[in-house]
């Protein structure tokens, strides 16, 4: 997973932290030496790993432990400025969106796109890069969220303080962006068909002249038809190669003279590690880029490219690659890339992701459902399944603060298993019995009812059993949580029992019987099987 291997290694540092009044640089040594073995291990070039190392001892050394905060803590606030500030972010931001460190988080990227200066002027992107980086890929990614997901910041300037307030990105109003894809690939077998095979999928036209025309001509008659067809943004799909030629360079260069591009970005794959941020300051120095997008940063577990990248080329990452579907690209906002790579989670991100699948309405009667204890397993299902399209389970567990140290693999596949399991009982279920849970639980007819139903999704009757104690306890645990929140704070509660019923989470205190359920539970009872007749 994303950043896994710095983030584990960061968290282990700070948990070495003992009580301390005052950080100085005697006590503060092995921590440092710590966190610079683990950024070269995680591939962040040696000189931005220095440049941190200095950052983080500056910002700590001499300064006293503040009243209610941990010596790690403090530790951790120096370590999320100094990655924000390396990241192209501003520490030093005084902002009421601020980040979970109280960093830049105005919800606006760093780094935005040009847009068309007039009707008679697109703005064009040239995308350049070595082959296998995903160029191609990136283009039809690039075009659908230009089309469909990008931030009109100009127009939520225009919005009222009150219209702004708790609004959050995929609720802001978007540009809809006229787009225009150009396959100026001539080299490599099919690049052409694929980008016209991807630009179809998100509905956006694909300008081809063939594999026999120079590039330049075809991303100068792409211009042409923009002007007179009225796009506002061209995306030219330039060829790669194994390595950085002369050949290469030439060809960018007379297709930047050809069609004067607002933007050049370098696609680079995060999983090359700092030789992504090598690769960006070449390109930089030979053509002249204005930014990069981080590809396959999903499968980056070291997270050495997303560290390095502006600190060896001085160019911004603007967008990341976070999975194969074409809605898979995010803008880079440097205050959650460090929140993430700290082990802090995402809850920004998580909560984006969530809303664009989930209307207002639903999410209204879901949390009317959740505290009033009427959560069904209907509802059970739609859950697990946004969570899924949401991504993975342990992409999602990751985001939230806290989780990233606790949850290894093994558990995570554990929970998905369990989640399948219970989807199976449920599909099993009468129409009736999954909008009456009390079927289940407290009917006479209970227990040959899940008979039944274990028997049909090919489960046992103990995970039957084990499946409706804990679905109840869940139920129960929700309902608590709404009605507390905004009041004494939400109880505190186990991840994997909240989304799947897992074991280990200790009953909330003054429910008598769930603490007696618990009890017989420990002594190698069966307590939870209430309402089955056993």
């Amino acid at each position: 997973m994303m950043f896994d291997q710095l983030s584990t290694a960061i968290s282990g540092v700070t948990q070495s932290f003992t009580p301390r009044q005052r950080i100085t640089e005697k006590n503060i040594a092995p921590a440092l030496r710590d966190v610079r073995r683990a950024l070269l291990d995680a591939d962040v070039n040696i000189n931005v790993a220095d440049a941190l190392i200095a950052g983080v001892k500056k910002r700590s050394v001499g300064t006293e432990v503040l009243k209610g905060v941990s010596a790690d803590q403090q530790f951790i606030k120096a370590m999320y400025d100094e990655l924000l500030d390396m990241m192209g972010g501003d520490s030093g931001a005084d902002d009421a969106g601020a980040g979970p460190m109280g960093g830049s988080g105005s919800g606006i990227p760093v780094a935005t796109l040009a847009t068309a200066t007039s009707a008679s002027t697109p703005s064009v992107v040239l995308l350049a890069g070595l082959q296998g980086a995903g160029k191609t890929t990136a283009a039809a990614k690039l075009a659908s969220f230009l089309k469909e997901r990008e931030v009109d910041y100009d127009a939520v300037a225009a919005l009222s303080e009150e219209e702004r307030r708790g609004l959050i990105t995929s609720r802001m109003p978007v540009r809809e962006r006229k787009v225009l894809l150009v396959a100026a690939d001539v080299y490599r077998p099919a690049a052409i068909t694929q980008l016209e095979v991807l630009g179809k999928s998100v509905g956006v036209e694909v300008f081809s002249l063939g594999s026999e025309v120079d590039p330049v001509d075809i991303a100068r008659g792409a211009v042409e038809k923009a002007v007179e067809e009225g796009f506002d943004t061209v995306i030219v799909d330039t060829a790669g190669r194994q390595v950085i030629d002369a050949d290469l360079m030439d060809e960018l260069k007379r297709i930047k003279n050809a069609v004067q591009p607002s933007e050049t970005l370098l696609v680079v794959d995060a999983m090359t590690g700092q030789e992504a941020a090598s690769l960006t300051a070449s390109f930089d120095s030979a053509v002249g880029l204005t930014g990069a997008i981080l590809t396959k940063l999903d499968g980056d577990s070291r997270g050495g490219a997303a560290v390095s990248v502006r600190g060896v080329s001085g160019k911004p990452i603007k967008f990341v690659g976070v999975g194969e579907k074409i809605s898979d690209l995010e803008p880079f906002y440097p205050d959650r890339m460090a929140s993430r790579i700290l082990g802090m989670g995402d809850v920004i991100s998580l909560v984006e992701k969530a809303a664009t699948e989930v209307s207002d309405e639903d999410a209204m009667k879901m949390q009317q459902k959740m505290a009033d204890a009427s959560f069904d397993f209907d509802d059970f299902v739609k859950q697990a399944r946004l969570v899924s399209k949401m991504g993975s389970f342990a992409g999602v567990a990751k985001m939230l603060p806290g989780m990233s140290g606790m949850m290894d693999n093994a558990k995570i596949k554990d929970l998905e298993k369990r989640i399948k399991r219970q989807e199976a009982m449920i599909c099993s279920m009468t129409k009736k019995e999954r909008a009456n849970p009390e079927l289940l639980i407290k009917d006479k007819t209970a227990r040959s009812r899940l008979t039944r139903i274990t028997k049909g999704s090919g489960t046992s009757f103990d995970d039957g059993m084990v499946f409706i104690s804990e679905f109840q306890r869940m139920r129960t645990m929700m309902s608590r949580m709404s009605k507390q929140m905004g009041g004494g704070g939400a109880p505190g509660g186990d991840m994997e029992a909240a989304m799947a019923g897992g074991g280990g989470m200790e009953p909330p205190l003054g429910n008598r019987a769930l603490r007696r359920q618990a009890k017989k539970k420990k002594k190698g009872g069966k307590g939870g099987g209430r309402g089955f007749g056993a």
